[in-house]
């Protein structure tokens, strides 16, 4: 797909009932927790969409944890136009949505860190991350054994930048660390 075609936008809440079918297409495989229309009704500013022509073909979500760090999550690419540079686009457009609101830190927990690592991101301990691990992960059938790896990318450089997520997570919600 060429990036000519591919047009990048919020989500409405017109988008709940195909964003939930994109969603829950790889939820059903086991590759990403499910979403409820509730869910997506109360999430839906979070939401960035790609589109080539009137078809959804990605979607991703930028989650707000702290005031400098967020979590690209539901990311979630069409079958038919994977490796074609939907989902680059989804994490550039939401990466620039968190610089512009004053992120330092954006994370996320995949089963493809490679392709977060061409985007710059690197591979952190899954209990490096507290926070999302109690609000989300304890509703995963994988808690006990989650078996997805945590990437993380710092936009923000200074000299004690690579402790951010640990320090700044658990000190803001005082719960104990996770460890996998």
């Amino acid at each position: 797909m060429q990036s000519e075609s591919l047009a990048i936008r919020k989500a409405s809440m017109k988008d709940i009932h195909l964003l939930l079918r994109l969603i829950n297409g790889y939820a059903a495989q086991g590759i990403m927790l499910p979403r409820t229309e509730f869910e997506m009704s109360e999430n839906i500013r979070d939401f960035t969409l790609a589109w080539s022509g009137d078809r959804l073909v990605g979607c991703g979500a930028l989650h707000f944890y702290t005031p400098t760090s967020g979590e690209v999550r539901s990311l979630a690419v069409d079958p038919d136009v994977k490796s074609q540079g939907v989902g680059r686009s989804i994490v550039e457009t939401l990466e620039a949505e968190a610089r512009e609101c004053g992120l330092h830190t954006i994370f996320a927990f995949t089963y493809v860190p490679g392709f977060f690592g061409k985007l710059g991101f690197t591979e952190v301990e899954r209990g490096e991350l507290p926070l999302k691990a109690w609000k989300d992960c304890l509703r995963c059938p994988k808690f006990a054994c989650c078996d997805e790896i945590a990437v993380v990318k710092y936009l923000v450089e200074q000299p004690d930048m690579q402790q951010e997520p640990l320090h700044l997570l658990s000190n803001l919600v005082h719960l104990p660390v996770l460890r996998a």
